[in-house]
């Protein structure tokens, strides 16, 4: 028993086991979700769940509950690369914001290219996007390939990317903002903040705060995964390590895995591959696939060369290029964009089977582009 788990423990020491477990979970799903058991499978994730006051399905539990937990680990992250580590020059940190923005206007410039004229413009965003879980389990699959400079770039990429996403539907994509709740959560920001600000050291009295910030987000009209990201800034400092490795487990190998069965539970429609070649298709397929990676190298690469950002240490060109490739991944947030934008089935069956197939490319581009020479310091 012990040589068979010695691999696995060896693959999770390194940050693939992750990768792995979501890249099963995803073909696990697709095969239930186009075969006999598809009603039974697809139900399971529409199972009301709740308490008086609040009923949601399943999948919905994920998306909106356990994925805050996600984006709590990835804020705690971003906050101590921020204060103490490879984002703390403020010329480092200016590149991922400057390489998100370039990465979002270019997938979006392509998209309308291709729907000019086709009365479908509505998706343009739906190749802006990127599924921070998938593009990260990417550069783990690569092991020691990948610098840690590049996915710490890649992490604050992918995040604010997300929060970029969730503004555009906030202002192109939803009907009604809820002033009450977003007040209701600056005043809990505020709160929290003032905690901080003198030092107040129990967790618990940050935590309960945080459920109450979840709630109005919740209900305000915003994603609710951006409360994680805000209660990351505002608990202690010195908590910050210590919260990231309890929650790295249960993240890793519990929140994630659930996340990519619940949201690749996908049918592929009746017409096919012919969906792709449709000018939706083709405007999210190349908006993924090229569009994200040369926005975020062309931006990038401005970036540096007007003296604004620097590379991050040890990332070359051709990682930078793998990490805009692997941002292409946009799954979740695509998916949930397009689900937005069309109303008709099959438009939506067609641009769901795109993501996919856009998000599989340009995963396999960033793979291609890292596979290579290791580095010391992954």
């Amino acid at each position: 028993m012990k040589p068979m788990l010695n691999p696995i423990a060896e693959m999770s020491r390194k940050g693939q086991l992750t990768g792995i477990l979501l890249i099963i979970a995803t073909i696990f799903s697709l095969v239930l979700s186009n075969s006999s058991w598809r009603e039974s499978y697809y139900h399971l994730w529409h199972i009301p769940l709740g308490f008086a006051g609040y009923q949601a399905s399943a999948g919905h539990w994920i998306n909106d509950g356990l994925m805050v937990i996600f984006f709590f680990m990835v804020g705690l992250e971003i906050r101590r690369e921020v204060v103490q580590g490879e984002l703390a020059d403020i010329r480092q940190s200016l590149l991922p914001v400057l390489a998100a923005a370039g990465g979002m206007a270019v997938p979006a410039i392509l998209y309308t290219l291709f729907n000019l004229y086709g009365g479908n413009l509505n998706g343009w965003a739906i190749p802006t996007a990127t599924d921070i879980a998938f593009s990260l389990g990417i550069l783990s699959l690569m092991g020691n390939r990948v610098p840690f400079a590049l996915k710490v770039f890649l992490t604050a990429l992918a995040i604010i990317d997300d929060l970029g996403a969730v503004l555009v539907i906030a202002v192109f994509y939803t009907d009604t903002i809820h002033t009450g709740p977003l007040i209701c959560s600056a005043l809990i920001i505020l709160f929290l903040l003032v905690l901080q600000r003198f030092k107040v050291r129990p967790l618990l009295l940050y935590f309960l705060p945080g459920v109450l910030l979840w709630w109005f987000i919740l209900h305000s009209g915003v994603h609710a995964t951006v409360a994680g990201v805000l209660l990351a800034f505002c608990v202690p400092m010195h908590s910050v390590e210590s919260l990231e490795h309890a929650l790295q487990k249960p993240v890793n190998y519990l929140i994630l895995p659930l996340f990519a069965l619940a949201n690749t539970a996908i049918t592929i429609p009746a017409a096919g591959v012919s969906v792709l070649f449709n000018a939706p298709g083709l405007g999210i397929i190349t908006g993924l696939l090229l569009g994200k990676p040369i926005g975020i190298l062309l931006a990038s690469w401005l970036a540096v060369k007007a003296g604004l950002a620097q590379l991050p240490k040890m990332v070359s060109w051709r990682m930078l290029l793998a990490a805009g490739c692997a941002a292409g991944i946009g799954f979740t947030m695509s998916i949930f964009i397009a689900t937005l934008a069309f109303d008709d089935a099959a438009l939506l069956d067609g641009a769901k089977l795109a993501i996919l197939v856009g998000s599989f490319l340009s995963g396999l581009a960033g793979v291609i582009l890292l596979a290579g020479k290791k580095v010391k310091d992954a």
